[in-house]
């Protein structure tokens, strides 16, 4: 049986999520008329939030979410210790294909490289470990957004960014590729982001069945022939699948 939702925490976490994606701050008057609720219920919650620190304002009186959403983030993730759970199917997913094998989890609108294992190829890419990419151009953060496109659908919208001539820019295209990957299990970058990298990546479920991650490898295209894309990606998808069953079984 459901519990009942309180209506006054579940509006104080709107208003933090909503925060989460400004990059400029918001205003109250704004801010109350994108949730939908009343500028004054807006304003105390927003007051009540700066107190507990999870929002600042400026001398603007624009709102911004603060680190420590972020910081407890952390903090369950470092219980969790994805990288350390994750790392046996990275190393066998770089010595099946030998490129650079990423884990990644969302950070806004963006993908976050939480583990890296190197390619043992001469020729290779190169994004550290922490870096970020743009979620809608590289496989790792196409299988984190197709997971959970209600929540950040509305968000892309205008924040499609171009990067090759391959970079899906329209939502409805982005609609179309998300609708894809849901069905097949997997993600693909065939130069969306950077015109001569390939990515391949698959979701990872959490005990609950939420994708928290996505593992994939990045490589240049000119190690990655069309016919060995086929085996690639099926070997990512049995990655994905075995790194989920391991944390389903914690």
């Amino acid at each position: 049986m459901t519990g009942r939702v309180d209506s006054t925490l579940s509006k104080g976490l709107s208003i933090i999520e909503a925060l989460a994606t400004e990059t400029k701050g918001i205003g109250v008057s704004e801010l109350a008329r994108n949730l939908e609720l009343t500028k004054s219920n807006t304003f105390r919650l927003l007051q009540t939030l700066i107190a507990h620190g999870y929002v600042r304002q400026d001398q603007n009186k624009h709102y911004f979410a603060t680190m420590k959403s972020w910081k407890i983030g952390q903090m369950i993730m470092e219980k969790l210790d994805l990288p350390r759970l994750s790392i046996s199917q990275m190393q066998y997913l770089s010595s099946i294909t030998g490129e650079a094998v990423y884990l990644s989890v969302l950070d806004g609108l963006s993908t976050l490289y939480i583990e890296k294992v190197e390619s043992t190829k001469a020729i290779r890419t190169y994004t550290p470990k922490g870096g970020n990419a743009p979620i809608h151009c590289v496989a790792t953060g196409k299988a984190l957004l197709a997971f959970n496109y209600e929540t950040l659908r509305e968000k892309l919208i205008g924040n499609l960014g171009s990067y090759t001539d391959k970079t899906i820019t329209t939502i409805e295209a982005l609609d179309i590729e998300v609708e894809k990957i849901r069905q097949t299990g997997v993600a693909i970058d065939l130069g969306e982001y950077r015109a001569e990298v390939i990515s391949i990546a698959a979701p990872v479920f959490s005990a609950n069945n939420e994708v928290i991650a996505s593992i994939g490898i990045s490589a240049p295209a000119i190690n990655t022939p069309d016919e060995d894309i086929e085996k690639i990606v099926h070997t990512v998808i049995q990655a994905g699948k075995s790194l989920s069953n391991t944390l389903k079984d914690i």
